[in-house]
């Protein structure tokens, strides 16, 4: 996948089916969105995904958290097979940018788009004026097709960014992942820690969450962990484990319940399945070690 993250550098050759989005999460939604310009290949037009770095959220002084790092959000568009991802360098200037020019110099001139897929509650430009009405006014100027995506829906309610990120604050994990089409992640290298996991018979794999990410409550869940390629079931904690530890940094500490080796240094995806219980301080280390007994045999029994 070729990465455009520069004014400069934004250009094509090839003509191209463009969706345009912010796609934090990628969620299911998105995945609607992205099915049209995949799709359009077939018919010799480069798939290019346009989004904002940062996002506008972030930018206006919205932003609650995002669902995606740069970093996975990059993986993930590379994954599914967008050609060429563009990351319009957003500030108060890029972003007042006139509508009309967006899409004439961005992108027809320079990204050559052959068709453009977007949802109906598209906003660009200047006072955020810019939306699907207006691409559809230019496209027979300059001879793309428009394709206006309708929103996917959960539960009754429309699949979108926000949503996804009040269930994660809830810790409705399994809600999150059926909008999300993936257990809710994170990555990172892991750390060496006071190795007292490993005293009481319980060993953790500790990372250090992105600290962009949106954090759900403070606690343990059921888990994944993918290191090295494979996929181990275990049991997490997410946050400052106040029973062993003075200061208030937030971590994620992960013990797997068939692995028994070393990973320092090496870097491990963890997903969240499951809410089992919030954080709480014990009286001590045999405490703690009961209730991690309880904890397991809970998401071993489902």
């Amino acid at each position: 996948m070729i990465i455009l993250d520069t004014l400069d550098t934004i250009y094509t050759d090839t003509p191209t089916a463009l969706a345009i989005g912010k796609f934090d999460g990628v969620h299911k939604g998105h995945r609607r969105l992205l099915d049209h310009i995949l799709r359009a290949q077939a018919d010799g037009l480069t798939s290019c995904v346009f989004t904002f770095e940062p996002s506008p959220d972030k930018l206006f002084g919205s932003n609650k958290g995002q669902i995606l790092s740069r970093d996975e959000k990059r993986g993930i568009l590379e994954e599914l097979g967008v050609g060429i991802l563009v990351e319009y360098p957003l500030d108060r200037n890029t972003a007042a940018i006139d509508p009309a020019e967006f899409i004439t110099e961005f992108l027809c001139r320079r990204l050559k788009a052959g068709l453009i897929a977007a949802g109906a509650d598209l906003s660009f430009g200047a006072g955020g004026k810019g939306d699907f009405a207006l691409l559809n006014a230019y496209r027979y100027e300059y001879g793309y097709e428009t394709v206006q995506v309708d929103k996917m829906h959960y539960q009754g309610g429309a699949i979108s960014s926000s949503r996804i990120r009040d269930m994660l604050e809830e810790g409705l994990m399994e809600d999150a992942a059926a909008c999300l089409g993936r257990t809710y992640s994170f990555t990172g290298v892991v750390e060496r820690g006071k190795r007292i996991g490993h005293s009481i018979g319980f060993p953790t794999l500790n990372i250090t969450p992105d600290k962009d990410k949106v954090l759900p409550p403070r606690g343990v869940y059921e888990s994944v962990v993918m290191l090295d390629g494979c996929a181990y079931k275990g049991m997490s904690n997410i946050g400052v484990k106040p029973t062993v530890k003075e200061d208030s940094s937030v971590n994620l500490e992960t013990h797997l319940f068939d692995f028994y080796e070393e990973a320092y240094g090496e870097e491990i995806t963890v997903g969240l399945r499951r809410f089992i219980r919030p954080e709480r301080q014990f009286e001590g280390l045999d405490a703690l070690k009961a209730q991690l007994n309880a904890d397991m045999e809970k998401i071993l029994r489902a």
